[in-house]
């Protein structure tokens, strides 16, 4: 039975625009996402059936086109779709961040960091630049691969830091293995720049480390 033929308070955009998103679950969500189901299957018995194939909502989220793609009730139109509204998320958290200070919404500068480096397969590191009120100038991803301290260039940081004209920086990296445990070599980068960035009266504010679940913050952690 398809879902224009259950009761209005269990349909997914009824239930949405009464009680709000938070009310729904993943499936529930997916579903308005997908809009329509396939032969046999509605649009939420589709989702049940996607997030049991990826195993969970993230996997499907951050899945490549390829991958995507070959499953059923997917395509090149609902990929583009779906790359389209996480780009809209990055953008709109890259908003409220660059509206605020980023010292006074540290849950923004997380989701904003998370959103940006979480997928990533690979290592990435990247700095937040800020101006003398602590607002953000720009984002910049700068070096990839393994990230230790021979591999970041504090010279780079400051050539960077110097053509924004920053005040101070948000170090971050992601760990594709998911543990946020800081590593010896993260303390040593952290060092590193701190050292540098100082010689130039640049302040380093955080090191955020990126992987499963919420960031970690060196900062909270007495590590800077």
């Amino acid at each position: 039975m398809g879902i224009n033929h259950w009761p209005v308070s269990e349909r997914p955009r009824e239930k949405l625009l009464n009680m709000g998103p938070a009310t729904l679950s993943d499936a529930e969500l997916l579903a308005i996402f997908l809009r329509t189901g396939v032969t046999g299957k509605s649009a939420i018995d589709l989702a049940r059936d996607l997030l049991i194939e990826f195993s969970s909502l993230r996997e499907l989220l951050e899945a490549d086109r390829k991958t995507f793609c070959r499953a059923k009730g997917l395509g090149d139109a609902k990929y583009s779709q779906l790359q389209a509204t996480l780009e809209l998320c990055r953008r709109y958290l890259k908003s409220s961040l660059e509206r605020s200070d980023a010292l006074s919404s540290p849950a923004d500068t997380r989701a904003f960091l998370t959103t940006q480096l979480r997928q990533h397969p690979h290592e990435v590191f990247a700095c937040l630049f800020l101006d003398n009120k602590h607002r953000v100038i720009a984002y910049e991803e700068l070096f990839r691969g393994t990230i230790d301290a021979a591999s970041v260039h504090p010279r780079e940081v400051v050539k960077r830091s110097l053509h924004h004209n920053a005040s101070a920086l948000i170090l971050a990296h992601n760990h594709p293995s998911g543990v946020t445990d800081p590593s010896q070599a993260d303390q040593q980068i952290t060092l590193h720049l701190q050292e540098a960035l100082a010689l130039i009266d640049i302040k380093v504010l955080d090191h955020f480390i990126i992987g499963d679940g919420e960031a970690l913050s060196l900062a909270e952690q007495g590590l800077i």
